[in-house]
C-alpha cells in the first residue's frame, strides 16, 4: 500500500485544504505516514504571506528531498501559485499545482509514475470565479471543527501578496456549506469555525445572500451543532444584521477576531484599508451594546512604512481605550512584490521591536482585564487536550465560547465534550477551571 505524508504551513485555511487533499488520498487507498519518515508521496502545502514563509517552503521542499529521494514530492499552497518556477527548480520536486485544481492531485501523480516528467499544473488564479469544492469530513486533531466558506479576497491591501496567491472573492455554495456543517456534527463536532482567506465577505459575489443568512441557516438547519465560530471578519462586513444575529443565536459565540492592523487613519490610507478609526469605533460601540461581554481579538502591524512614534501612539491609545482581549502582533516584514516594499520611509528594525514590546506588554494588561470579568463565574469550555505546557499534570485545555483559554484536573474521557467549569482564577495566557458537569455527551469518538 502506498503511502503520503504531509507538511503544511502558514494559515488554517492551509490546514483545512491539506485535510482535504488527505481525503482525496485516502479515497485512493493512501496510508497516511509521518512526514520525517520514509514515504512514496510528500504533499507540502506552501505559504508565502511572508518572505521569511517562502524560505521555510524551500526547506520543507528539500527535507522531503532527502528522506526519500524516489519518493513523488508535490508542492501546492500560496507560494507554488506565485512562484511556480522557483520551485520547479528545486532539485527532486516533481508536480506543483498551486491554489487551485487540487482534486486533480491523484492524477498528476499517476501520469508522472508512467512518464518521469515535472509537471507545472498552476494557471492563472485571478481569471478563476468558481469556488472550487474540497469536503473535509472529519479531521485528524479532532475537537474544533474547520469548514471553508469563501477563498481568494478582493481588497488588495499594500503589504499583502495574497491576492496573488489566492484569486478573487468567491464563495462557497450555501447548501455545501450546511451539507459540511452537518457531516461534521454527524462526525461529533461541538463546535464549527467558519474559515475563509477573506472570511467576513462571503456573500458578496451571492445574489440575495449574505453571512448574515448564512449564520441564521446553519443555526436553523444544523441540529446538535452548539457553537459556530467567525475565524475571522473585516470592520466594514459587520453590518448591523450580522450585529444582530450574534445578539439573538445561542450558538454563535461571544468572540470576534477583527483586524485592526493600524489605530491611525493615516497610515490605514497607506495600508489602503476601507476604514477610518471612527468607523471601526462605531461599530466596537454598536457590538458592545448588543453583547457587554464579547470578546474582540485583532492582529496589529507594527512599524509600516513611515509610521511616525504619533502614529504609532495613536493606534496604541486607541487599542487601549477599546479594551480588546488579545492582540496579535506583527512586526511589518517587507513583502516582495508588494506595493509596501517599495515605500518610502521604511522603518529601523530596532524601533519595530521596541513598539511591538509595548503592544505585547499591553496585551498582557487587557487580556488579564477582561478575563478577571469572569473570575468565579460558570462558563462552557470543550477540552481539546492534555495541557500543552505540563501533559503530566493531569489537566486539560480548551476554550470558552469567549474565546478565555482554561485548563482544568480532567481525564481523557471530556476531550471533545462540552463542560460546565467555574473560573477559580483568571489570568492570561491561561485561566484555572474547576470541572463542574458535562453538558452534553454528543462527541467526537
Amino acid at each position: 500500500m502506498s503511502t503520503v505524508a504531509f507538511h503544511t504551513l502558514g494559515c488554517k485555511v492551509n490546514h483545512y485544504e491539506t485535510e482535504a487533499i488527505w481525503q482525496l488520498f485516502k479515497e485512493h487507498g493512501y496510508e497516511r505516514g509521518d512526514f520525517d519518515h520514509h514515504s512514496d508521496v510528500y504533499v507540502i502545502n506552501t505559504c508565502t504571506v511572508t518572505n521569511t514563509g517562502d524560505k521555510k517552503s524551500r526547506q520543507v521542499i528539500r527535507r522531503a528531498v532527502r528522506t526519500n529521494p524516489d519518493a513523488v514530492i508535490c508542492v501546492t499552497g500560496c507560494y507554488a501559485q506565485t512562484s511556480p518556477a522557483e520551485i520547479m527548480a528545486i532539485p527532486g520536486v516533481d508536480i506543483v499545482v498551486g491554489t487551485q485544481d487540487r482534486s486533480k492531485l491523484i492524477g498528476y501523480i499517476e501520469r508522472f509514475k508512467t512518464e518521469r516528467q515535472p509537471i507545472n499544473a498552476v494557471g492563472n488564479i485571478m481569471k478563476n470565479r468558481v469556488y472550487e469544492e474540497l469536503d473535509v469530513p472529519a479531521f485528524t486533531d479532532r475537537t474544533r471543527a474547520s469548514l471553508k466558506i469563501q477563498e481568494g479576497c478582493n481588497n488588495f491591501c499594500t503589504f499583502c501578496i495574497i491576492p496573488w496567491a489566492r484569486g478573487l472573492l468567491r464563495s462557497r455554495d450555501p447548501e455545501e456549506v450546511v451539507r459540511q456543517a452537518r457531516q461534521l456534527v454527524e462526525a461529533g463536532y461541538l463546535e464549527i469555525v467558519l474559515t475563509g482567506i477573506h472570511t467576513g465577505g462571503y456573500g458578496e459575489d451571492l445574489k440575495n445572500y449574505n453571512l448574515a443568512k448564512l449564520l441564521r441557516d446553519l443555526e436553523r438547519e444544523v441540529p446538535g451543532l452548539k457553537r459556530l465560530r467567525i475565524s475571522s471578519i473585516e470592520a466594514s462586513q459587520l453590518t448591523d444584521e450580522v450585529i444582530e444575529v450574534l445578539r439573538e443565536s445561542p450558538i454563535v459565540v461571544r468572540h470576534l477576531h477583527i483586524p485592526i492592523q493600524s489605530g491611525s487613519d493615516t497610515v490605514l490610507k497607506r495600508m489602503r484599508r476601507k476604514y477610518t478609526m471612527d468607523f471601526f469605533a462605531g461599530r466596537l460601540e454598536k457590538l458592545r451594546s448588543a453583547l457587554p461581554d464579547l470578546a474582540i481579538t485583532t492582529d496589529v502591524i507594527v512599524g509600516f512604512p513611515g509610521e511616525t512614534e504619533e502614529e504609532f501612539m495613536e493606534t496604541y491609545d486607541f487599542i487601549q481605550a477599546h479594551g480588546f482581549s488579545e492582540l496579535h502582533v506583527f512586526p511589518y516584514s517587507q513583502r516582495t512584490g508588494t506595493p509596501a516594499a517599495r515605500m518610502d520611509g521604511q522603518i529601523d528594525e530596532e524601533v519595530k521591536n521596541e513598539r511591538v514590546h509595548r503592544l505585547i506588554a499591553l496585551n498582557g494588561q487587557l487580556a488579564k482585564e477582561y478575563a478577571s470579568k469572569f473570575e468565579g463565574g460558570l462558563l462552557e469550555i470543550i477540552p481539546e487536550e492534555r495541557f500543552k505546557e505540563n501533559p503530566e499534570s493531569g489537566l486539560l485545555e480548551g476554550y470558552t465560547d469567549n474565546y478565555l483559554k482554561v485548563v482544568m484536573p480532567g481525564d481523557d474521557s471530556l476531550i471533545g465534550k462540552l463542560v460546565k467549569v467555574k473560573i477559580s482564577k483568571a489570568g492570561y495566557p491561561y485561566n484555572e477551571g474547576q470541572f463542574v458537569r458535562v453538558l452534553d455527551e454528543l462527541a467526537v469518538t
